[in-house]
């Protein structure tokens, strides 16, 4: 009887694989594809009500949530080529997208300058938080809840990691420094030389 019960049940699956035999495989493929390349995420985020959008400029991609975060990070940016400010003639302007894409670019440029360190590379990632708030969680989805930061760079992602209650033009060259940095060196410098040079970057960016 025992045999009969665990005979029954297997005999229906192996109709069942053979009937579908297809439209399983193709489930499996789909299950392992899902488990083995997921949908990236920064440390665990999820997307929560708005998803991501993303600004391509000539050096970076700029990820924001919503039109009001960029514009506030382009209020937040004054910095122009010739130091003498886009903040007054761009910060209200009806196109931000324009204005903070020039913005950036110079600032950009300036670093590299600054660091003689001219080389095409990959574009480094922005990506802005509308607050303390949320910049805090994600430190702390990343381990690095103690260490205050106001802004970090990752180098694996090539991500800079920023909050508009905090970032400026200073805070933004700093850390494209580090891209700079790591991405034109052909061996990665320590992290302390790296932070002098990112530092020095921060402070004659309106030399």
């Amino acid at each position: 009887m025992a045999d009969n019960i665990i005979k029954y049940p297997f005999k229906i699956l192996l109709g069942l694989l053979r009937n579908h035999s297809q439209k399983l495989l193709v489930c499996l493929m789909w299950i392992n594809f899902a488990v083995w390349c997921p949908i990236p995420t920064a440390f665990g985020e999820t997307f929560g009500k708005d998803a991501w959008q993303n600004l391509e400029t000539r050096y970076t991609i700029i990820q924001y949530k919503t039109l009001e975060d960029l514009k506030r990070f382009n209020g937040r940016i004054d910095y122009s080529p010739d130091d003498w400010g886009f903040k007054g003639l761009f910060s209200g302007s009806k196109d931000p997208v324009e204005s903070i894409t020039k913005k950036v670019d110079a600032v950009f440029e300036k670093a590299q300058k600054i660091l003689d360190m001219r080389q095409s590379i990959k574009k480094v990632v922005i990506r802005i938080y509308p607050d303390k708030k949320r910049f805090r969680e994600v430190q702390y989805l990343a381990g690095r809840e103690k260490s205050r930061l106001q802004a970090w760079y990752v180098f694996e992602q090539n991500t800079i990691y920023i909050n508009n209650d905090d970032v400026h033009e200073g805070i933004l060259a700093h850390e494209m420094a580090h891209s700079i940095i790591d991405h034109y060196l052909t061996v990665r410098p320590p992290k302390a030389t790296a932070e002098i040079l990112a530092r020095y970057v921060d402070k004659n960016l309106h030399d």
